[in-house]
């Protein structure tokens, strides 16, 4: 009984004589503790808010007007040009309460507040007149103007000194809205190698249609809510793309991250876990503080942070849509669909709505984030050939019922001390995660450490509270709904074919050499691996970011273009001469298409929003249909790194990070993630589906790896070029099943 009464704060007993209150000094110490606790948030909070609110000044600025405007009173100059006066004489306040002088004190730090805060504004507004360049994007590559270099100095010059997460939030510019003449313009070159010519004739007048008819009402909405709304794409694309999508998120959206590639700090599970909890709670703390540091391109130029503030303590809440009765869903894969969004919608109301399920359910959508300790280990073992397939679909899927898909991250520890995420997509993008991810995995290995054991570092504390296990009442009907939801969830499971890999032969060092970009390098290497692996080319889907912009997530670099056709069919055949040329035309191409997109000038998002507000006015469009509804089979992303530059991969080349990947977004498609890591390495998550006869992610990968060497080999004399021409790898004509 004595564990039973130290675990109620305060017992008290009626006597006759009174009543007898006893009160447990551990609750009320700990009471205490959470209150001071809270209240140090909430001030840090409030301080952090108005830090951010006046910057780049700061509130000891406004000491300093007010001290200069009250010395001018004493020297008997008005620098307000009489507008001090002017306040002094229109108080509203009786001059019996004041002496002529507390009024002209008082005058003066009106006046003096009022110019802080105008002076505050025109730094403000000046900064984002600057951020608002982006010149210095379209210079080459180690190539700075003298322009820019001044542009740079400004920008730095109005940055302020030690700027908080969102300092700059209220400084940077607005996503712009591109004019629609010159968007379908790179609308259809973009589809110009794609389509034979009846095609692209059609497609033609549909677009010069929508522009002569529709477009100019559309795009006049548009140009309202960018003024209105901080952005005009981000708030549409969270909603349409992610929020009302019915498909399952595992594997058709959700995402993963890999442990470092070579190391693990210990081989204990719960050391392991331990450790990286703490790390992640010591990130949150610094987030709600608002003390990560800013990220910003070339070291100075900001970027946008505000996905950063759902990390934590946020779900997705799944509700019932009115999808359940529109006939014209019930197409491919409706069935998937309508078994699993809307039942788990309605299976949540039903049953985890009230009772204990409701209490259990709720601890978990609350919480920071959710854990799972899985029972099988993965990681990346050269010994074999799998590892990182096996890897990727553990944290990708796991078993079905082992990771809260909902839940804005998952983290994941293994047996053998590897660790991962699974992280829900709506409420961030990739760089995000991998922005905490890099902090946590330098301080858990450089930080808080493990004994030679492999044990967590520190001392026990003895006074935290135990694990508390969740309680469940799961009726006959809640287990019939969770079995039919586990079958179609391992059905989609079993279908994702899934093949990781090292490129080791030579990486960003080398391809620097050749004077072009890493990523346009890859980029057409994916398409000559496309065309070797399926005979024809696709419409391409590369990520970019627009976080330069307030409230910017991504943009669409679409990678087929004219030019990289003309390289690919000229790769394929031997009578072709100056190859190079065509690849450097086709690199310099995506790299102009990258920065287009990364400075407001895409296609994808532009279209995608005037698609959205045709359909709020009613309006049909077959060009807005059409491009909508067109396939992206190959979808690729960069997984960046090296964000916060806490490991010095130089000095600790094995402490590098494996990237990370997605499932495939068309059935009969590939998706494509790579990590660029350090000088010589890069690797490359592939998906694809079994149940398409059309593809293979081991046959891609090699498909993949020859299209390097042979772009590489373009590079190479001319003499060693021709003594290398038979070099091939030779591919495997089955599927690859796991």
């Amino acid at each position: 009984m004595a564990e039973a009464h130290q675990a109620v704060g305060f017992q008290f007993t009626v006597r006759p004589d009174g009543v007898d209150l006893k009160l447990s000094q551990d609750v009320i110490k700990n009471i205490y503790l959470s209150g001071v606790t809270a209240w140090k948030k909430k001030a840090i909070q409030f301080k952090n808010g108005v830090l951010a609110g006046v910057y780049p000044a700061c509130p000891s600025s406004w000491l300093i007007v007010v001290i200069a405007m009250m010395s001018s009173l004493y020297i008997r100059v008005d620098p307000s040009l009489g507008m001090i006066d002017a306040i002094k004489d229109n108080l509203p306040l009786s001059r019996d309460c004041m002496s002529v002088q507390t009024r002209a004190v008082l005058s003066a730090i009106l006046f003096a507040t009022g110019l802080w805060l105008f002076l505050i504004y025109l730094l403000r507004y000046t900064l984002k007149a600057l951020l608002s360049y982006h010149g210095w994007i379209f210079e080459s590559h180690g190539r700075m103007s003298t322009s820019t270099k001044v542009w740079l100095s400004l920008v730095k010059m109005f940055s302020g000194r030690r700027p908080l997460l969102f300092s700059f939030q209220a400084s940077l510019p607005r996503l712009p809205v591109p004019r629609v003449d010159d968007t379908i313009r790179r609308y259809l070159e973009s589809v110009h190698p794609l389509l034979d010519s009846d095609q692209y004739d059609q497609m033609e007048v549909l677009a010069n249609d929508f522009k002569n008819s529709k477009a100019a009402q559309l795009q006049r909405f548009l140009i309202l809510k960018s003024y209105w709304a901080t952005n005009y794409v981000s708030d549409w694309w969270e909603e349409y793309i992610y929020l009302r999508g019915r498909s399952p998120i595992m594997v058709n959206s959700n995402f993963y991250i890999m442990d470092l590639l070579y190391v693990t700090p210990t081989h204990r599970q719960a050391a392991r876990a331990g450790n990286v909890v703490h790390a992640m709670l010591q990130y949150r703390r610094k987030l709600e503080r608002g003390e990560h540091a800013p990220m910003r391109a070339l070291g100075t130029v900001p970027m946008c942070s505000t996905q950063m503030e759902r990390m934590f303590n946020t779900t997705r809440i799944p509700g019932v849509y009115n999808l359940v009765n529109d006939q014209s869903a019930a197409g491919t894969g409706s069935s998937c669909v309508f078994a699993t969004q809307i039942p788990w919608a309605r299976t949540r109301i039903k049953h985890f709505s009230h009772g204990v399920n409701k209490v259990s359910l709720d601890a978990i959508e609350s919480a920071a984030f959710f854990l799972t300790l899985d029972d099988e280990p993965q990681g990346y073992d050269p010994a074999k050939t799998n590892s990182l397939d096996s890897y990727a679909k553990s944290l990708l899927h796991g078993k079905c019922y082992d990771r809260w898909f909902d839940k804005s991250f998952t983290l994941i520890s293994y047996p053998n001390g590897k660790i991962g995420i699974n992280a829900e997509h709506s409420w961030a993008d990739a760089p995000i995660v991998g922005h905490m991810w890099e902090y946590i995995l330098a301080t858990d290995c450089f930080h808080l450490g493990y004994t030679e054991e492999g044990h967590c570092k520190g001392d026990e504390n003895k006074g935290l509270p135990y694990p508390t296990r969740l309680q469940w009442q799961i009726t006959k009907e809640c287990q019939d709904a969770i079995g039919t939801s586990y079958l179609w969830a391992k059905q989609i499971a079993d279908d994702v074919d899934f093949h990781g890999y090292l490129f080791t032969e030579f990486g960003k060092g080398l391809i620097k050499k050749c004077r072009t970009s890493p990523d346009a390098f890859i980029q057409l290497a994916l398409q000559l691996a496309q065309f070797r692996d399926q005979g024809v080319f696709c419409l391409t889907y590369e990520s970019s970011m627009t976080r330069m912009f307030r409230d910017g997530r991504t943009e669409t670099v679409r990678s087929c273009t004219s030019e990289a056709v003309a390289f690919v069919r000229a790769m394929e055949d031997p009578s072709v001469k100056e190859i190079l040329a065509l690849f450097r035309n086709a690199a310099d191409k995506h790299q102009n298409m990258y920065r287009l997109a990364m400075t407001g000038s895409g296609i994808d998002r532009h279209l995608f929003c005037l698609y959205i507000v045709s359909k709020y006015l009613g309006i049909d469009s077959q060009f807005l249909e059409k491009v909508l509804s067109e396939p992206w089979r190959l979808s690729t992303s960069q997984t960046p790194q090296q964000q916060l530059n806490l490991i010095d991969i130089n000095k600790f080349p094995k402490y590098v990070g494996a990237g990370g990947g997605f499932g495939p977004v068309a059935d009969d498609g590939y998706g494509v993630s790579y990590i660029i890591i350090g000088e010589d390495l890069i690797t490359f998550h592939i998906s694809s589906k079994f149940s398409s006869p059309d593809t293979d992610s081991y046959r891609f990968g090699q498909h993949i790896q020859r299209a390097m060497l042979d772009i590489k080999r373009l590079f190479m004399p001319e003499n060693d070029k021709l003594e290398q021409h038979g070099e091939f790898v030779q591919l495997k004509n089955g599927k690859k099943h796991i």
